[in-house]
């Protein structure tokens, strides 16, 4: 008994048949596992009956036994790794299957363009675009879209620009444009014509474009112009049109140099195509009789006239020319002096002059062709210009006929600054002495600087008392008059001709600076 008090105490015992000993019951501590050291309970001296029996030792490990599975359920109770993993399963059949997604979807979309027709929108082009999921998000939009000037109008014209982002999209783009000069005042009309630049990437899309020009010899002051007037430029692909057009215009003659001050005036040839729209006007120009390099000198000067409809304008308006007795052989010359008689509305103004013309001064069909092929742009003078040197060559004592030869040898009379003219002509009646009819014969008088050509001429000529035409005192240049100064007289085949266009000129070589180098004009002004 004193062994198995030292060693082990038991609380109780069931099982045990007759035994040869007595058990006192003690109230012991709780039985720890860890406290129990099985071989010293199996080295019990217990009696041999007690050996034989098995009951004892079956109930005693069936006792330990229960009280170990129960003391360690108790004293770890489920970890938090376990409940994790438990919500974790239950929670994959709490979230919304694809087909509720997809329901939900729809759902928001449906409140979106339920806003959109709200306000005037027509959604029917959003379909498969990823638009905001709420409506509120979509008006942040149309309001971000108008405080930039656009209207409902200019969204229903491209409704895909609701897909863009005010922050990912829009913010970044104009921001960028402000910063390459692009006025404020210019972006409400710069979207309404190129929308699409607020989807593009300013690193991907935009900067290389304008890397692109601006080795084009556009200038970096320049740059904005040529946005604020074509924005399309920022859409096209360096590798595509822009490349081939103008390396079409170097090779026809337009100069390297000037390529850049082309493109700034007119832009829009950078979306030109070659074999659609620029080789044809100028093949066509060449079948007129205007040289190779003289239409390259025309693009240089007025870029712009490539702008214009060969099949709608230009040559309809050939054909008008003709039709009001300009001379086939002289339509090259009609065309080089003013190529933007090609975009006009030439068949009403025409019909308007040829009237006004013929009230004013009584011309026929035949002088009215006379007065386009010396100057083309007599179908642009307005009445009151056309009156005005009129009345003033009747002051000055020219008769109506007088007049109307005047004007149909010499039709640029009637665009000339009447200042000048009235102190051409006093000095005319004053101190050369000369009859009107000198003046109907060289009614190109009025052109020339008083003080610089006028005056110090007659005053040789009076000086040697020789007796000359006006033409042969004025048309020449210095050098040439100083070499008549030395003759004994004058022949007749040194007189020369009126003044009249060279298509020569225009194929001259270059000299100075190059035209690219010109001052800019307002941005308000518009060319043609």
């Amino acid at each position: 008994m004193s062994v198995l008090s030292q060693n082990m105490n038991i609380r109780g015992c069931t099982g045990i048949a007759k035994p040869g000993f007595s058990l006192v019951p003690m109230d012991l501590p709780f039985l720890r596992l860890r406290e129990v050291h099985l071989p010293p309970i199996l080295a019990l001296p217990l009696p041999c009956n007690l050996n034989k029996k098995s009951g004892f030792k079956i109930s005693f490990q069936q006792s330990v036994a229960e009280r170990s599975f129960s003391s360690s359920r108790a004293s770890k109770p489920y970890s938090g790794q376990v409940k994790k993993k438990e919500e974790r399963a239950s929670s994959l059949y709490m979230r919304p299957s694809l087909s509720e997604m997809k329901k939900q979807t729809m759902e928001n979309r449906a409140r979106v363009y339920e806003f959109l027709k709200g306000i005037g929108v027509v959604p029917d082009e959003l379909d498969g675009l990823e638009l905001p999921v709420t409506v509120d998000v979509m008006r942040e939009r149309v309001d971000f879209l108008h405080k930039l000037g656009l209207t409902i109008e200019d969204i229903n014209n491209y409704p895909l620009v609701l897909g863009c982002s005010v922050k990912k999209n829009m913010i970044p783009v104009l921001d960028y444009l402000g910063k390459l000069g692009v006025r404020k005042s210019s972006i409400t009309e710069f979207l309404r014509r190129y929308p699409q630049v607020l989807h593009s990437s300013v690193v991907v899309d935009l900067q290389p474009v304008i890397k692109y020009l601006q080795g084009m010899d556009i200038k970096q002051a320049d740059i904005p112009r040529v946005l604020e007037r074509y924005p399309e430029v920022l859409g096209f692909k360096l590798e595509g049109t822009m490349s081939t057009s103008v390396a079409y215009l170097v090779g026809i003659g337009v100069g390297r140099r000037e390529i850049g001050g082309v493109l700034t005036r007119y832009p829009e040839i950078l979306g030109m195509r070659v074999g659609r729209t620029i080789k044809p006007f100028v093949e066509y120009l060449e079948g007129i009789g205007i040289p190779g390099l003289a239409i390259a000198r025309l693009i240089e000067k007025r870029p712009h006239i490539l702008g214009f409809d060969l099949k709608e304008r230009v040559k309809p308006n050939v054909e008008c020319l003709l039709e009001y007795n300009v001379r086939e052989r002289s339509l090259a010359s009609v065309i080089a002096q003013y190529p933007e008689i090609l975009g006009s509305d030439l068949k009403s103004k025409l019909s308007t002059q040829q009237a006004l013309f013929d009230s004013v001064l009584n011309l026929g069909s035949e002088d009215f062709g006379q007065i386009l092929e010396r100057m083309p742009q007599a179908v642009s003078l307005n009445k009151s210009a056309i009156m005005n040197h009129v009345d003033f060559l009747k002051i000055c004592g020219f008769s109506l006929q007088q007049i109307k030869k005047m004007v149909v040898g010499y039709p640029q009379l009637l665009a000339l600054n009447l200042d000048i003219m009235k102190l051409n002509f006093d000095y005319f009646q004053m101190e050369m002495g000369r009859p009107l009819d000198d003046l109907v014969d060289f009614p190109a008088f009025f052109t020339y600087g008083l003080e610089s050509t006028i005056k110090p001429r007659h005053r040789q000529v009076a000086k040697r008392g020789l007796k000359c035409s006006l033409s042969w005192l004025l048309n020449c240049s210095d050098e040439k008059f100083d070499r008549r100064m030395s003759y004994e007289s004058i022949e007749l085949d040194d007189m020369e001709s009126e003044p009249m266009f060279d298509m020569k000129s225009l194929m001259e070589p270059r000299t100075g600076e190059s035209d690219s180098d010109y001052e800019t004009e307002d941005y308000d002004d518009d060319d043609m």
